[in-house]
């Protein structure tokens, strides 16, 4: 069966439609993985909020060491700067997964390289030490953060088994990099049917 007779100037319209199409499926996969970026705290979080977050980041694979009073990011030595670092190294090292930079919505992500001085912050799993395996870095407590007066562990009570015994991760995934990679392979795909309903 033959294809039926379409109109050239209804072709170059179809073309140009093509192309714009690609176009734009090409600049949203720039955007969701070509570019570098970072995780840091954001400015309206609460110290108490972030100092949790901080915790949880130290202490389940985040690189912290640089944060200690003898570290290369110690100072400033604030809350704020302190948890961005810790939320960078934890965003960075999980190769920067949907969900990996919410911290109960205490951090965003920075285009923007965030470094200072000689405190470099990774921009990528190699150069935050690489791997996704929680080092033994301990909770970092920040002295400008009253401590809370409950001598309940920081990780929670007894071991309930699965991939983080004794304790339940308050940061669900909020991210929308899922949705959006969604919608670039639902326009991939319709930009390819579109090419085949062309060429037939």
């Amino acid at each position: 069966m033959a294809a039926p007779w379409v109109p050239p100037s209804s072709k170059l319209h179809i073309t140009s439609l093509l192309m714009m199409l690609l176009m734009a499926t090409t600049m949203m996969n720039n955007n969701v993985s070509g570019q570098a970026t970072w995780c840091v705290a954001r400015s309206d979080a609460s110290n108490q909020a972030l100092q949790t977050a901080l915790d949880y980041a130290c202490g389940s694979g985040a690189d912290c060491f640089p944060l200690q009073a003898n570290g290369l990011c110690f100072l400033p030595n604030t809350i704020q700067a302190h948890a961005s670092y810790a939320f960078n190294s934890y965003y960075q090292r999980r190769g920067r997964a949907p969900g990996s930079c919410d911290f109960s919505g205490t951090a965003t992500i920075a285009q923007s390289d965030p470094s200072y001085g000689s405190c470099v912050y990774p921009s990528s799993g190699s150069t935050a030490g690489g791997g996704n395996t929680p080092s033994t870095t301990p909770a970092f407590n920040n002295p400008n953060v009253p401590s809370p007066t409950t001598t309940t562990p920081i990780y929670g009570g007894g071991n309930t088994g699965g991939l983080t015994p004794g304790m339940n991760t308050p940061f669900p995934d909020n991210s929308r990099a899922a949705s959006e990679a969604t919608a670039t392979w639902f326009l991939g795909l319709f930009s390819s049917l579109l090419i085949l309903a062309i060429c037939i």
